[in-house]
């Protein structure tokens, strides 16, 4: 309680009233109602954080798929299992039953 007692006692003694008000103004402002205030700054730190994660996991995800690209570019039975998993080709003898 004495910190406070001098630190208020320096400010009134260095400064009038009036440029003490100003000065809490202008920091209220600045950190409550402005655009940019404390409130909107914690949420975008957040949505940074949660983009950040989005761009770790696509980049996971494109890393797998350029494997799996050259993968079915270097084998031919990889291609044709492929297509057989997920489009359904068949060859013309074959019949594909479908079983969910």
């Amino acid at each position: 309680m004495k910190i406070f007692k001098s630190i208020f006692n320096y400010l009134i003694t260095r400064y009038t009233k009036v440029q003490l008000l100003i000065m809490l103004v202008i920091i209220f402002f600045a950190f409550f109602i402005s655009d940019s205030n404390i409130f909107a700054r914690f949420g975008y730190d957040a949505k940074i954080m949660e983009l950040n994660s989005q761009i770790d996991y696509y980049r996971e995800k494109t890393e797998q798929d350029k494997e799996k690209l050259k993968l079915l570019e270097s084998d031919k039975d990889q291609i044709e299992k492929f297509a057989r998993e997920n489009y359904l080709l068949k060859k013309d003898d074959e019949d594909v039953f479908v079983v969910e």
